[in-house]
């Protein structure tokens, strides 16, 4: 009887399978390989979902390519379009190797811990852990492997990015621990290495079982993809270990209410002497004549340069969303709509909101001055002005940036937590642009933030360094950060959420680009509601499964069209 299978190719713009004969020489052809297929006179490469009944007389296939992601993954990743409404080719793509594989390696045995490391494994119950921002996940982990070790599959550890992977994936080495990372060890993994540690990525790593998964700061922006599909690891990787009865470990400095909804968190004590020293400085009351730099910051930042460490400063400058943020000269009150309390910026002559609630002309509502100010800078203006007030050389870095820091004062964005290890001193200079962002978790990312840098500077217990929070309001988000307690915040967020229905409590997506209206015009208005913003339309629904649904079900006009499902 002739064999055929269903296979998928790598064109995205036609979504759908096509049934192919295996011929003699290619029997050994299974689900997850990548083969070659003639597809509308052209030759393509693909992907085999699995067998199907021969029904008609089809092409064949034309040559075998290797192995791609082991059969028990195909149907995660069919669940992975469908969730992200992305071509199912795109998630194959992430989870197949650059190169032909044709045969994994034997894997390592999982060998068992000796007695010293397994004394410095942390005992955690599965779920989702509240930690502070300077606690060493390593203890965790050491637990997740011993406790699983005698079980099928892989330990899968992700961490948010490929430095702290590479950091992370030596130091289980050194304790012995069977370790496979980076492309260069696709086969490895695909082999069932019994430990995988990688960032993103990793969440696709093509091991058939996973045992057990520890996703450290799980909901850090890193696990979320900003291409197209905007998929996030965190979510995949709860789906995964569910397919598989893993045990998932999920740590976090302030849960988002995604993980929340998984259950309460159990607590990594002590919490609040792990978070850093924090000094607040509310730029209303600080002279108009100061720099970018208070005198508070500057007093903070002279102390730290008098230290001995190879970087003694750092400055952040953060970018978030598209605000502007505008200050009257004369109070330094923050231009915010008295509606929805976010920050206002500059619409033609007037003033008004992202949402556009009450636009008004050039005014302060707190003293009546007329002379709003826009309080926004660059990072190479920031590093001018530090450097003059400092009387330092300073070293800019952003995501672009590639050279070696040989300053002691280093000034750029949030990439500086990548490239810098440990410092004296981080001063946040306008941190109201985190609070003021116009998205959901805004609060929780401004607690986060503060939390990457308590890692450089150490814990208030360890007295070492501290943080310095230039502001122009004061909220419960400061108030906890000096408390070194959020649980707050955190409760008060997931409250929110469930109040609105936002995500996890709702589904909800971001629709742009030029076929967006069209689009969004198509979707079923008695599941979805439409709501327009300046730059996308909000799709949402009662649950994420309805609103994938319709939104793969409405067809796609022409035209660039961007979706983020959150």
């Amino acid at each position: 009887m002739t064999r055929c299978v269903r296979v998928v190719t790598e064109n995205a713009a036609v979504d759908r399978a096509f049934d192919y004969e295996v011929p003699t020489a290619f029997a050994h052809v299974g689900a997850g390989d990548r083969v070659r297929v003639e597809f509308n006179h052209r030759s393509l490469r693909g992907w085999v979902l699995g067998d199907v009944e021969a029904t008609r007389e089809v092409k064949a296939l034309k040559k075998w390519l290797g192995l791609g992601p082991p059969p028990e993954m195909v149907a995660l990743l069919e669940w992975a379009s469908r969730r992200w409404c992305a071509p199912l080719s795109r998630f194959l793509l992430a989870a197949s190797p650059r190169t032909i594989v044709t045969a994994p390696p034997r894997p390592a045995p999982p060998a068992p811990l000796d007695a010293t490391l397994a004394a410095h494994a942390h005992a955690q119950s599965p779920g989702v852990v509240l930690v502070s921002p300077t606690h060493d996940p390593l203890g965790l982990i050491l637990h997740a492997y011993e406790s699983t070790r005698e079980r099928p599959g892989s330990l899968l550890v992700l961490v948010p990015t490929e430095a702290w992977a590479q950091r992370l994936g030596g130091r289980l080495t050194q304790r012995g621990c069977a370790v496979a990372q980076g492309e260069g060890q696709w086969d490895r993994m695909r082999a069932g290495w019994p430990v995988i540690v990688g960032a993103r990525g990793a969440a696709l790593a093509p091991a058939p079982r996973l045992r057990a998964a520890v996703v450290v700061d799980a909901d850090d922006e890193a696990y979320r993809s900003q291409r197209a599909p905007t998929w996030d690891a965190t979510t995949m990787l709860v789906e995964r270990c569910r397919r598989d009865g893993a045990d998932l470990w999920l740590t976090s400095v302030a849960p988002s209410p995604a993980l929340l909804a998984l259950g309460p968190p159990a607590q990594w004590a002590p919490v609040a002497s792990g978070w850093p020293r924090v000094e607040v400085v509310d730029r209303r009351e600080s002279d108009p004549h100061d720099g970018v730099l208070s005198r508070e910051a500057l007093d903070a930042a002279h102390g730290a340069l008098r230290g001995t460490d190879d970087v003694a400063v750092v400055v952040v400058l953060q970018r978030l969303g598209h605000g502007r943020l505008f200050a009257c000269r004369r109070c330094g009150e923050l231009a915010r709509c008295a509606v929805c309390g976010g920050a206002e910026v500059a619409v033609g002559e007037l003033f008004a909101c992202a949402e556009n609630h009450q636009p008004r002309e050039n005014f302060c509502r707190s003293c009546g001055a007329t002379n709003l100010k826009k309080v926004r800078v660059g990072v190479s203006t920031l590093a001018r002005d530090v450097a003059a007030q400092l009387s330092q050389r300073v070293d800019e870095v952003t995501a672009a940036s590639r050279g070696e820091i040989t300053a002691r004062v280093v000034v750029g964005t949030e990439a500086v937590f990548a490239r810098v290890r440990r410092c004296a001193l981080v001063v946040f200079v306008d941190y109201d642009q985190y609070l003021l962002a116009p998205r959901e978790s805004a609060r929780r990312q401004a607690l986060t933030a503060v939390a990457k840098a308590g890692r450089l500077v150490g814990s208030r217990r360890e007295g070492r360094g501290e943080v310095v929070v230039q502001t122009r309001r004061r909220d419960e988000v400061i108030d906890a950060l000096v408390r070194g307690d959020v649980r707050g915040v955190v409760e008060e967020d997931a409250a929110t959420a469930r109040l609105l229905a936002l995500p996890p409590y709702g589904g909800s997506a971001h629709v742009s680009g030029e076929a967006a209206e069209e689009f969004v015009g198509r979707l079923d208005p008695d599941v979805v509601r439409v709501r327009r913003t300046s730059d996308y339309f909000v799709v949402s629904a009662a649950q994420v499964d309805e609103l994938t649904r319709v939104i793969n079900e409405t067809p796609r006009p022409a035209g660039r069209l961007r979706l983020e499902i959150l």
